[in-house]
C-alpha cells in the first residue's frame, strides 16, 4: 500500500484521482463510509482509490455521483475518462494484475520474446542492458512469476504472434538465446498456447507500428500499449475493438502453427 503522503498528482491520473478524492472528502468532513454511501460503494473501495492501490477502480457512475454531490461540474468524470486512455508510468503493475486473472491473453511482439515466456537469463540480459532498472533480480523474479499463470490447473489461453526478427536478435549471446528459443519451442506444444510467426519475407504489415497486449477478462476486453517510460491501458472504448481488428490483420500475415514451429526450431538450431 502506498502511503497517502507519497501520492504525487503530477505522476499519474491514478494519483491525481486519489489525491483529489481525499482532499474533497476531508474538506466536507466525511468519513470513508459516508463517502462510500455517496459513491454507492463500500468504505474499502474508497480507501483503495485514495491510496492509489492496484485495485482502484473509480468508475463513471461513481465519478458522476461525486460531481453531483460536490457540484464540481464534471471534474471527476473527466479525470476518469482521461485516465482510461492516458499514458501511465505505472501501467505494468496494473497490467500484471489483470494478466493473472485473464481468460485469454493475446500478445504481439515486434522485437523481443514476450516477458511471460522469457527464461531467467534472457530476462536478466534484457533488463540489465536497458540500464533502467536498479533491482535487476527483483525484476527478473517478477517476470518469472508471470509464467506460472500458464502452469496453473486452469490456465488462460495464450495467443502469441511474433515477428521473425525476435527469433534472431541475440539477447544475452548465443547460449542464452539458444535456451530461450528452446523454451519457446517447448511451450508451443502446450494445448493452451498458440505461437505464430510473421516471416521476415513479409513486407509492410500493421505489426510494424508496434507491440501490444490484449486480454479477455470475465468483465470484458482490454488492451495495453507499451511506450518508453510507461504505457496505456485501453478499456471499455471503441479503441479496444480497433485493437481486435489490428490483431486479426496482423495474424493474417503470420504463418500457420506448424510452419511457425519449424521456424522456431530452425532459429534454435542456429544458436546451439
Amino acid at each position: 500500500m502506498a502511503p497517502v503522503e507519497s501520492l504525487n498528482p503530477d505522476h499519474s491520473f491514478k494519483h491525481w484521482i486519489a489525491s483529489d478524492l481525499r482532499f474533497f472528502r476531508e474538506r466536507e468532513g466525511l468519513s470513508l463510509s459516508q463517502m462510500g454511501q455517496i459513491m454507492k460503494c463500500n468504505r474499502h473501495t474508497v480507501s483503495n482509490i485514495e491510496h492509489a492501490r492496484d485495485t482502484w477502480n473509480m468508475n463513471e457512475d461513481q465519478a458522476d455521483r461525486l460531481d453531483a454531490f460536490l457540484r464540481l461540474n464534471g471534474h471527476f468524470a473527466r479525470l476518469v475518462r482521461y485516465a482510461r486512455t492516458a499514458h501511465d508510468p505505472d501501467w505494468f503493475a496494473e497490467y500484471a494484475k489483470h494478466e493473472a486473472k485473464a481468460l485469454v491473453i493475446r500478445l504481439y511482439r515486434l522485437s523481443l520474446i514476450p516477458g511471460i515466456l522469457q527464461t531467467p537469463d534472457y530476462a536478466r540480459a534484457a533488463i540489465t542492458a536497458s540500464r533502467m532498472v536498479t533491482d535487476i533480480e527483483a525484476a527478473v523474479n517478477a517476470r518469472m512469476e508471470r509464467f506460472e499463470v500458464l502452469m496453473r490447473p486452469k490456465p488462460p489461453t495464450l495467443w502469441v504472434v511474433l515477428d521473425e526478427a525476435a527469433l534472431y536478435r541475440p539477447i544475452g549471446g548465443p547460449s542464452v538465446m539458444g535456451e530461450q528459443l528452446a523454451r519457446l519451442r517447448e511451450v508451443v506444444e502446450l494445448p493452451h498456447v498458440m505461437v505464430r510467426i510473421v516471416p521476415r519475407s513479409t513486407g509492410f504489415y500493421l505489426g510494424l507500428e508496434g507491440s501490444f497486449n490484449s486480454l479477455t477478462m470475465e468483465s470484458g476486453e482490454m488492451s495495453f500499449v507499451e511506450a518508453p517510460g510507461g504505457g496505456r491501458l485501453i478499456q471499455g472504448t471503441r479503441e479496444v475493438r480497433e485493437f481486435t481488428v489490428r490483431w486479426d490483420r496482423i495474424g493474417a500475415s503470420a504463418l500457420p502453427w506448424d510452419l511457425s514451429r519449424d521456424l522456431i526450431t530452425q532459429a534454435m538450431e542456429r544458436f546451439t
